[in-house]
């Protein structure tokens, strides 16, 4: 099967730095996914780091981070020791070892001309579901405060089912669904909104 927004997240059962990992572990956790090209390329190496600085963030609001490379498990493992001892940095998370590309294919994360992974990141909910999916070229490094953003927006939507506005951050309103009557869009207007299809909630 292939990754689809919106449905359930393809399962695996995988060897990783941290040990064997099977997606199902992690169900009631948010998780986020990423993939990178290879081991020991300068850009996947920042984006390692970026994402270990903020680890503790992540798991403060329930989420799992799972990286993965099609490089072997002794590749990722020289990665990871090779990191610390340069930049002092400990990678707390696992990281996949797809040497055959089946995690990389269900998502469809290969670039198949280079034989390597594209940078994918997938936003996966408690319920298993991916909600999010954001696929980068090899020479550009991901946003890690984007991707933070949108899964704090996906966490205030569960939680509220309110919609995120256009730059929403923590703190913001959110946006109700629009009215499925006339006389709720109606309401609506007569209660302040300034049109009857958009209306902003503030975030208790």
């Amino acid at each position: 099967m292939a990754v689809y927004l919106g449905q359930k997240a393809p399962g695996f059962l995988v060897n990783t730095t941290k040990g064997p990992l099977s997606l199902e572990n992690y169900k009631g956790n948010w998780v986020i996914l990423f993939s990178h090209p290879a081991d020991f390329t300068p850009v996947c190496t920042t984006e390692f780091m970026a994402f270990a600085r903020r680890y503790d963030e992540f798991k403060k609001i329930n989420t799992e981070l799972i990286g993965l490379s099609v490089d072997s498990i002794y590749s990722h493992i020289e990665w990871m020791k090779n990191i610390k001892e340069k930049f002092g940095i400990e990678i707390p998370f696992p990281v996949i070892a797809d040497i055959n590309k089946d995690v990389a294919r269900e998502y469809n994360m290969m670039d198949e001309k280079t034989g390597s992974t594209v940078r994918g990141v997938f936003i996966i909910d408690p319920n298993m579901i991916v909600r999010l999916m954001i696929y980068y070229p090899a020479e550009t490094g991901r946003n890690i405060d984007e991707i933070m953003r949108t899964l704090k927006a996906l966490q205030m939507n569960w939680d509220r089912k309110l919609a995120a506005p256009v730059n929403w951050q923590p703190g913001n309103d959110g946006i109700v669904s629009a009215p499925g009557t006339l006389d709720e869009a109606i309401n609506r207007e007569k209660n302040g909104s300034k049109t009857w299809y958009l209306t902003y909630e503030a975030v208790r």
